[in-house]
């Protein structure tokens, strides 16, 4: 991404074992999103999630969380489409899959986030490369990838620089 696109909603989620160096990372970037007036879409978890609305608070910025228990049939159903084993989900697996399906695309499932601003321990921003390993956040990159939501993952230093510099401009 060479310069940032205008946005009203960014999703910012991850693994809940996101580093602590990243994890500072996400609250830089998610205060300046914060001062920019932009929408967090996240999903209360530990790690990542909670990094994303800790630096939105602090700027008492606009956001979106979502919670499993939050969740309809119409969200799972987005969900279950990007799931390969979604048999195996008990029915609260199943709700925080779903819940993805807003973060990304907003409590009425119809408004794209902009972007798609994550860290999993295997780098992944393609839905053909998830792995177990991308866990939960791997649901919230295969809606985002389908919907053409562009992916973010801090696990790559490409991204890490990127969004290093966008925060000092």
């Amino acid at each position: 991404m060479e310069k940032m696109p205008h946005i009203e909603h960014y999703t910012g989620v991850g693994s809940r074992k996101t580093p602590g160096n990243i994890m500072k990372l996400m609250i830089k970037i998610a205060k300046k999103m914060a001062m920019n007036n932009i929408i967090l879409r996240s999903g209360g978890a530990d790690g990542a999630d909670s990094a994303f609305e800790a630096g939105c608070n602090d700027m008492k910025g606009p956001k979106e969380i979502y919670l499993a228990n939050q969740c309809t049939i119409k969200a799972m159903a987005i969900a279950k489409q990007f799931h390969h084993a979604w048999n195996a989900c008990s029915e609260y697996a199943r709700k925080l899959h779903g819940r993805n399906a807003f973060q990304v695309l907003g409590v009425n499932l119809n408004m794209p986030s902009r972007l798609l601003i994550c860290w999993t321990p295997d780098g992944c921003e393609y839905h053909e490369t998830r792995s177990r390993k991308t866990g939960g956040t791997g649901t919230a990159i295969s809606i985002a990838e389908h919907y053409k939501v562009p992916i973010y993952n801090l696990f790559n230093k490409k991204q890490q620089d990127f969004w290093l510099d966008w925060i000092n401009k």
